[in-house]
């Protein structure tokens, strides 16, 4: 198993990024239709904010996973992902959380397109969350098992696309 985590985490970057970018995209289009009303929802802010923060984050760590010539001193470690990760995991839970307590049951009113947004924003920032949490699942259990094999939790590396 610990032989394929890079590409299990690759995987995971990827779907993430994907999800991110169409929660993007449907952020940016909640707002258009909100300042033509003159008003705007803080909780779609937050979550703009995390997405274009999240395909940022992706889009390093892929980088660094397939672009072998890149290397970071301060991003090398699986103690240091597992930072950047508690911190969006934080981001997307208290933008999820807040748009479905403000937001709530969307069933009844499906049939306007506002609502058709909302409701793919809700599904799109838990399913984000959704794949954080594995990813966090993932490098705590890489950690544990690593001490089981003799290395220190602080020095095990993230995998690279030579850890096939």
């Amino acid at each position: 198993m610990m032989a394929n985590m890079g590409l299990i985490r690759a995987g995971l970057y990827a779907s993430l990024l994907v999800f991110t970018f169409i929660l993007f995209v449907l952020c940016c289009s909640r707002i258009n239709d909100t300042l033509q009303l003159h008003f705007y929802d803080p909780v779609i802010a937050e979550l703009l904010f995390t997405s274009i923060v999240t395909m940022l984050w992706c889009a390093l760590m892929l980088c660094i996973f397939f672009i072998e010539t890149i290397k970071f001193e301060f991003l090398r470690l699986y103690w240091q992902e597992l930072i950047g990760l508690v911190i969006l995991w934080f981001f997307w839970i208290g933008g999820a959380a807040a748009a479905s307590s403000i937001f709530g049951d969307l069933v009844s009113c499906q049939q306007l397109q506002a609502c058709q947004i909302l409701s793919a924003i809700l599904a799109f920032a838990w399913l984000g969350w959704i794949i954080l949490t594995v990813m966090l699942i993932i490098s705590i259990v890489v950690l544990i098992t690593s001490t089981r094999n003799g290395r220190k939790v602080l020095e095990e590396p993230l995998p690279d696309r030579g850890a096939r």
